[in-house]
Parts: C-alpha cells; sequence; structure tokens
C-alpha cells in the first residue's frame, strides 16, 4: 500500500491517465460534441493518497501487535505446560511423603528402648534403626525439595499471570489497529466514490495499468539460491490482490509479500516492515541486487523486492493488485540483503 501520490508521479500512474485524458480531448476536439474527461481533483486524491498512507502504517502496527500477540500466546501455553508438570512433580512428591510419613507413624508408636527391650532380635532391631534414621534424612530431604518445587510453581504462576495480561493488552492493540485501518480505508472508498463515474473510472484505470507485464529484467542475478527462489515466488505473485494483514498466498501487504516470498526459499523474515529492514546486512541503493529487500520512508512503513534493472515487486495499496514499479517509486528507500 504505498503513498499513492508519490508512486503515481514517477511510476506511470500520471502517464497512463494523462495519456487516456489525452486521446479523449483528441476525440472530443474531432467530433466537437464529447467533453474531455476530468482527471480526479487534486484535493481528492490527496486526500485518498494521504488515508492510505496512513492505513498502510497502521497496517504495519497491526502486523507487529498480531505477531507479538502470536509469540504470547505460544509463550503463555508453553508456561502452562510448565505448570501442569511441575503440580504433577508436586502431587508425587507428596503422595510419597505421605505414604513414609504413615509408616514412621506406625511403626513409631512404642517407645524405642521398649522395642529394643522386647525385640526378639536386638541386632536385627538396631539395623532397622539405622535404616529408620536414613530414612528421616531423605524424608527431610524430599520435604526440602517439595517446598523449592512449591516455591517454583508460585513464581511459575506469576509469570503466567503476566504473560496473560500482556497478551489481552495485545488483542486489544491489535482489535484497535484494525479499526483504524478499517476506518481509514473506508474513508478513502468514501472519497473515490463520491467521484463522477468518468472520474472513478480513469482513477481506476490508471491504478492497475500497465504495471503486472514483465519488464525487461536481462542481467539481473540474484546474489545466491535463495534470494533468486525469493524473486521467483515474488513473481508468481503479480497479479494477486492486496489484502491487508494478509501473507498470502492468495492475498498479501506489502510486507506480507516479501515474507511470503522468502519463505518459499526457507528463509524466515520478521513480519514488519520495520523490522524487515534491519532483516540482514544493509547495501547502498546503486549496489542492490534481485532479492534485496527496499523499504520506504523514514518509518520503514513500505517495503518491496528489488528484481533487477530498477524494478521492484511490491503489494502497493488497497485496488492496486501486486506488481512491478520503479524503484524509485518512493521516497526514504534503504535496501537490505536478507
Amino acid at each position: 500500500m504505498g503513498s499513492h501520490r508519490r508512486l503515481v508521479q514517477t511510476s506511470g500512474f500520471n502517464r497512463g491517465a494523462g495519456a487516456a485524458l489525452c486521446v479523449l480531448s483528441a476525440a472530443a476536439a474531432a467530433l466537437g460534441a464529447v467533453p474531455a474527461v476530468a482527471a480526479p481533483s487534486d484535493d481528492t486524491r490527496a486526500e485518498v493518497d494521504r488515508l492510505y498512507e496512513e492505513a498502510e502504517h497502521a497496517t504495519e502496527a497491526y502486523n507487529k501487535a498480531d505477531e507479538r500477540a502470536d509469540s504470547l500466546r505460544e509463550e503463555v501455553g508453553t508456561a502452562q505446560d510448565g505448570i501442569a508438570r511441575q503440580q504433577e512433580r508436586i502431587n508425587s512428591m507428596r503422595e510419597a511423603l505421605g505414604s513414609l510419613a504413615g509408616a514412621q507413624y506406625r511403626s513409631g508408636g512404642l517407645d524405642p528402648s521398649l522395642a529394643l527391650l522386647f525385640s526378639d532380635d536386638p541386632d536385627e532391631y538396631l539395623d532397622k534403626a539405622a535404616v529408620l534414621d536414613r530414612i528421616s534424612a531423605h524424608q527431610a530431604g524430599e520435604l526440602k525439595d517439595l517446598q523449592e518445587a512449591m516455591r517454583e510453581l508460585t513464581q511459575e504462576r506469576s509469570e503466567a499471570a503476566l504473560k496473560l495480561g500482556e497478551l489481552e493488552k495485545s488483542r486489544k492493540a491489535v482489535a484497535a489497529h484494525k479499526r483504524t485501518v478499517e476506518r481509514k480505508l473506508a474513508r478513502a472508498r468514501e472519497l473515490l466514490n463520491s467521484l463522477p463515474s468518468d472520474e472513478r473510472a480513469a482513477y481506476d484505470r490508471a491504478s492497475r495499468s500497465g504495471r503486472s507485464e514483465m519488464p525487461d529484467l536481462s542481467g539481473a542475478v540474484a546474489p545466491s539460491g535463495r534470494a533468486a527462489a525469493a524473486v521467483s515466488a515474488a513473481q508468481s505473485a503479480i497479479g494477486m490482490p492486496y489484502v491487508w494483514g494478509a501473507n498470502g498466498p492468495t492475498g498479501f501487504d506489502c510486507s506480507g509479500l516479501t515474507q511470503w516470498a522468502y519463505a518459499q526459499a526457507g528463509v524466515a523474515l520478521p513480519r514488519t516492515s520495520q523490522a524487515q529492514r534491519y532483516a540482514g546486512r544493509q547495501v547502498p541503493l546503486s549496489q542492490a541486487r534481485p532479492g534485496d529487500l527496499v523499504t520506504y520512508r523514514g518509518d520503514a512503513s513500505h517495503v518491496g523486492m528489488y528484481v533487477g534493472n530498477g524494478q521492484v515487486v511490491h503489494a502497493p495499496y488497497p485496488g492496486a493488485p501486486v506488481r512491478y514499479d520503479p524503484v524509485g517509486m518512493m521516497p526514504g528507500a534503504t535496501v537490505t540483503r536478507p
């Protein structure tokens, strides 16, 4: 979903719309009856562009919150499994100590000196007494272990409760970001729908025109086999729809596309464009090679994949499918080689 206004100025958007309008104007002049189709008003288009850019920022924030929620869910599950195992261990220790204590109680009802006096075999009694001393020492050790296990269980439960609290906050953040994205996109659609039908048609044609065909990529060589595989995967997604919060295989947002493409090459990338900016070695734009990630704007809120000869593949914004565009389509390009 990029900054649509900047993107179209350098990637052929205005040229495509302008060419169509020139043809219509020439036809009108020739026929003397058909009025020229006006381009969408600058103010409306600028507002739509701004809303798309803000929605993309919110989308990346949503992705980050959702990724954090997934991580916390895994941590909570691990903690709960650990608590269950620790509880089983404590239960077993208690049963063992209870059995031992019961046996001692039953055999300890007679004073030891009297037991020795009435014993048929004093030597045997003394042997048993020594064993009982050792059992008592063992019992004391077991009791200490039980107390330590219970302290650990209390600590684990406390940590799990904190993680559950964090998870709930993260869920709320995900929901808030989702509402923000949906609100921005709904407003953008409302503005586009407010345009006269001929202007809306020209806008839609321009947003989809001339970007799906393969550009000249002759001589472009990826720096590694995995980069080549990622480029191939990204190119296979050409024409797929932009779907905010999606990472394939039938729809993508910007960072979802690059994450999915590298996953097909066996490489795990972070979910957000901000994290992807630092998921490798940074290289100058002049040294970009196929498979490199190109993040845009100072906040790295958009990302595409360089495929060679000055072109990137990216998921631009709602209504514009995955496509090729010039690498200089937006400001602040930073290149990262995973």
